[in-house]
């Protein structure tokens, strides 16, 4: 089945200003994530929906065609959504969406999550080990997995929460990869619903979809994952681990 791939970036973030196109290596960030996803091979086709023709300019540059999609969008899901809706797009079974500050996803993040929908969830995803230490922090979103590998919840809070102290077993918790992979039907279904209020407080469109009972399945690395760019200290990391790569190529 041929699979679409979109990179929802949007002009405005309350963290980092620009923040697509705030420098990585020497070019934008949306630049090094397109570079990433293209050299992964998963996709058929990749395309940039975003607001802002000065991000729509920079994706064009990368060699990837943009969309302008409507400003009213309020997650990615749904802009993504807009951009698999076209024509020139119906031919594709499989919508996956790579948030545009993920330039580390690894590629057995977005093989799992196009697996668990060729395997029959409605929309996958993927996750990473998360040490103990970490799990609190806010900008790692947990994800907590029943039995047949579908997400139960997610949660920028620590999840699950351990009752007694001492030291955490391992695996117990699993930090959420910014990435999805829809069946057409499911990601249209997911942006006609309405906001969950989980959703609303938490800030994470994934909860719509467990809200109204959409199954999720989550793809399980063997190793951690560097976090997106979600802060300048995020971006600074980012900056470094890029270099330490570019050495080693």
């Amino acid at each position: 089945m041929r699979v679409l791939g979109v990179i929802p970036a949007r002009l405005g973030s309350t963290r980092i200003p620009h923040k697509p196109l705030q420098l990585l290596a020497g070019e934008p960030l949306i630049t090094r994530v397109i570079q990433h996803v293209r050299s992964m091979g998963l996709v058929d086709e990749l395309v940039v929906a975003t607001d802002s023709e000065l991000i729509a300019q920079v994706a064009q540059a990368a060699g990837v065609r943009a969309v302008l999609t409507r400003a009213s969008h309020l997650n990615g899901t749904e802009r993504v959504g807009e951009v698999a809706a076209l024509p020139e797009h119906a031919d594709h079974a499989v919508v996956v969406n790579v948030q545009g500050d993920e330039p580390f996803l690894p590629r057995a993040a977005l093989a799992g999550a196009i697996d668990r929908v060729l395997q029959g969830d409605d929309v996958g995803t993927a996750a990473a080990p998360l040490d103990a230490s970490e799990a609190a922090d806010p900008g790692r979103v947990k994800v907590v997995s029943d039995s047949r590998g579908r997400a139960l919840y997610f949660s920028r809070a620590m999840i699950p929460h351990r009752r007694e102290h001492g030291p955490a077993t391992r695996d117990l918790y699993w930090q959420h990869l910014g990435v999805y992979a829809y069946r057409r039907d499911a990601l249209d279904r997911w942006t006609r619903l309405a906001p969950s209020p989980a959703e609303e407080a938490e800030r994470l469109e994934q909860l719509r979809a467990l809200h109204y009972g959409m199954h999720i399945g989550v793809a399980r690395i063997d190793h951690a994952a560097e976090p997106g760019v979600d802060t300048p200290e995020d971006l600074r990391r980012a900056e470094a681990r890029w270099l330490a790569l570019e050495e080693h190529r």
